[in-house]
């Protein structure tokens, strides 16, 4: 994240890592030779050996949250809450046992087994200089996982903290066998930048571009269109039989300012009223669903639910998965 949208997008520009848009490539095959990601138990998140990997179930899917590092920023206004009286944000942390003087944003990619298909959704932020990153890598290979088995990334949006690891710091194709997934307008808004150049060679041939909202693996992801920050930015619903949990992106990036105060302006967001009416309606989406929720910048690893309070919502860990 970067403390503007145009700041943010040449950050990433500038670290090699984006979309683009084409007709679908199939996804690779997987080499049968490097191990899949073990089985966890059908009921309760199990922490791997790894401290940065926890594995969990959705449904029958083999799932896995991923550390990649983190990101902390200054509680003064200019990021999160802005406009608002320092006193009654810092009291809205304090209530929540958070610390009021730096807010800290976890960075987990989210790996999932589907059949033959391995997905990982976002990349994390690899080297850039915003955040203590680059962890992915291996995450991903003690989960079991080696870059070249994934099949489809699929990108909630452009920023650097999602989009970093795509390539290596060479320039090459950090997952050479994934088909890369996002939507229309976030890759129409990426070839617009002039400086991404460069990176929009490297990836073109592996991005598979969707409409809003669209099926993309079907009866197992689905786009969930959340307008406001980025042009074409997505969360993700993935099922599992009458199992779904909702991967939010960027929809929300602190888990107690962004879930309590919807509203309350955050500086990452292109169009921050837009942004704030979207992340108030996912927040309810995922209420009235009674849905399972990943949060990729909540504390590690990002698992559990969105619950009403008064008109607004809190978030809680889920059990087991709390760090």
């Amino acid at each position: 994240m970067t403390r503007t949208y145009r700041s943010a997008l040449a950050a990433a520009f500038l670290a090699g890592t984006m979309l683009s848009g084409c007709s679908e490539p199939k996804p690779a095959a997987t080499d049968a030779s490097a191990p899949a990601p073990a089985p966890a138990t059908p009921s309760a998140p199990q922490q791997a050996t790894h401290p940065d990997v926890l594995r969990f179930r959705i449904g029958t899917l083999d799932a896995a949250a991923l550390k990649d590092g983190d990101i902390e920023t200054v509680n003064d206004g200019k990021t999160f809450a802005i406009g608002q009286p320092l006193d009654q944000v810092n009291a809205l942390l304090t209530a929540a046992g958070a610390p009021t003087d730096t807010l800290h944003l976890s960075i987990q990619p989210l790996l999932v087994r589907s059949g033959a298909r391995i997905l990982l959704f976002d990349t994390g932020a690899a080297d850039a200089s915003f955040a203590h990153a680059g962890r992915l890598p291996a995450s991903l290979r003690a989960a079991g996982v080696e870059p070249s088995q994934v099949t489809d990334i699929f990108l909630s949006h452009q920023h650097q903290d999602h989009v970093g690891g795509l390539l290596t710091r060479e320039g090459a194709l950090a997952f050479p066998n994934a088909a890369i997934h996002l939507s229309a307008p976030e890759w129409k808004s990426l070839k617009g930048d002039r400086d991404a150049a460069a990176l929009v060679a490297a990836i073109t041939p592996k991005v598979a571009t969707f409409q809003p909202g669209a099926s993309i693996v079907p009866g197992v992801v689905t786009a969930v269109a959340v307008d406001g920050h980025t042009p074409g930015h997505s969360a993700y619903e993935i099922a599992s039989g009458d199992e779904r949990l909702l991967y939010l992106g960027d929809t929300a990036h602190h888990y107690v300012i962004s879930v309590q105060r919807p509203e309350w302006t955050v500086q990452y967001d292109m169009n921050a009223p837009l942004a704030q009416t979207s992340r108030r309606a996912l927040l309810q989406r995922a209420v009235d669903g009674k849905l399972r929720v990943y949060a990729v910048h909540f504390p590690f690893p990002g698992l559990g639910h969105i619950k009403p309070q008064g008109d607004s919502f809190v978030w809680e860990a889920e059990q087991g998965a709390a760090r």
